[in-house]
């Protein structure tokens, strides 16, 4: 995959590993985005649906933690599926005022397509890279998340 070129003169910005994971990730987001659409489902909703089926009776802040969105989109991604069926709330068991998500039955019909999907688009990178390549670079993303908080920004300038 070509690159782009600095145009600022610095040769190695567009070499960081920051930027490969960014451009990565938006590599991603660009395929796997028409064929979950075509499924009736965008990317965001696919990431919520997967969270709720992974930790069930998580609250709005916790997924929009989770999602790395706002609070506020988190807020109408919900209301958007709960209107679609695919998703509920219920009052927590123990905090009245605690509201938990949960997969629906539609919901967790509707990600199971979504997964065949996103399943295939993992196999297909599995395969390019070799069973080897592709373990290590899970184990190194692994490892890049383990040490992220323990990063500290340099003070302003």
């Amino acid at each position: 995959m070509d690159r782009p070129r600095s145009t600022t003169g610095d040769p190695d910005a567009l070499d960081r590993v920051t930027w490969a994971l960014r451009r990565a990730d938006l590599a991603m987001q660009t395929v796997k985005e028409p064929p979950l659409r075509a499924v009736g489902m965008s990317g965001s909703q696919y990431a919520v649906l997967m969270n709720l089926r992974t930790t069930p009776g998580i609250t709005g802040a916790e997924l929009a933690r989770l999602v790395g969105i706002t609070p506020q989109a988190v807020a109408l991604l919900t209301a958007k599926l709960i209107e679609r069926g695919l998703i509920e709330r219920r009052l927590h068991p123990r905090h009245r005022s605690v509201q938990e998500l949960h997969l629906t039955e539609n919901g967790h019909a509707d990600l199971e397509k979504a997964e065949r999907i996103i399943s295939d688009l993992e196999r297909h990178v599995r395969e390019s890279l070799g069973p080897q390549r592709y373990g290590q670079l899970r184990d190194l993303l692994g490892h890049v998340l383990q040490a992220l908080p323990d990063w500290t920004p340099p003070a302003p300038s």
